[in-house]
């Protein structure tokens, strides 16, 4: 993954300050296109219908391992940019805890702990069609920060904006709409993240969603760095 160091400096800020950053295109138009087209491939290892368990209205399916070149690609270099954030967060509630520099490393915690199914899914939505508010928690073992990338042109659709909601202890929920462009990434909180008060270090919850799709289609692409039990 090749970008510039302040990029990523930038990240870890905005992380800090906002609860999320915006790393501008990650992919580019035509990785994008594949990974749309490949939605219609047998890599999946199950399919979501979001209506029937109540999370929404749309579809999104999980890859099964192994995972397709560029998502294990993407999956394994994001990881070694965000488990430095990740420790430090963990630094800041005390933990003595530490997430190891290589995601092979971490997913072996994982699958020790019997979480083993693959977690980087895509997700399709069309006119009507959102995504409830929710936090991507699958087991014992959880990486707190995920990725999400854009991978429709916004030309292309109208509303379905990736919300992230922000709830502080006494406080009441703040929401915030990420705007994004095509092969775009936001990273984001997958349960909480730490802040500083006057006080001490608090925990602050998020979870995060899509509005409703007024017209037009829109995949997503995921990457959820723990296995699911």
């Amino acid at each position: 993954m090749t970008s510039s160091p302040d990029r990523w400096a930038a990240l870890g800020a905005g992380l800090a300050g906002r609860g999320f950053a915006i790393v501008p295109g990650l992919l580019g138009p035509d990785e994008c296109a594949d990974l749309v087209e490949g939605y219609a491939w047998d890599q999946f290892r199950s399919t979501v219908v979001m209506a029937c368990h109540g999370f929404g209205s749309g579809e999104y399916k999980y890859y099964r391992y192994p995972l397709p070149p560029r998502i294990a690609e993407l999956r394994a270099d994001l990881y070694e940019r965000l488990a430095p954030i990740a420790n430090g967060w963990r630094e800041a509630l005390g933990s003595a805890d530490r997430y190891p520099a290589l995601h092979a490393d971490y997913l072996d915690q994982c699958h020790a702990a019997g979480q083993t199914r693959p977690t980087p899914l895509i997700l399709r939505y069309g006119p009507g069609d959102y995504n409830c508010l929710h936090q991507d928690v699958y087991g014992e073992h959880l990486f707190p920060l995920q990725v999400a990338i854009l991978l429709s042109d916004p030309a292309g659709f109208e509303g379905g904006e990736f919300i992230l909601t922000e709830q502080r202890p006494r406080r009441q929920s703040r929401a915030t709409v990420v705007p994004l462009g095509q092969g775009d990434a936001v990273v984001f909180p997958v349960r909480d993240r730490p802040v500083s008060g006057t006080r001490g270090v608090y925990r602050v919850q998020h979870r995060h969603g899509v509005s409703e799709l007024r017209s037009g289609h829109r995949h997503t692409l995921g990457i959820i760095f723990h296995d699911a039990a």
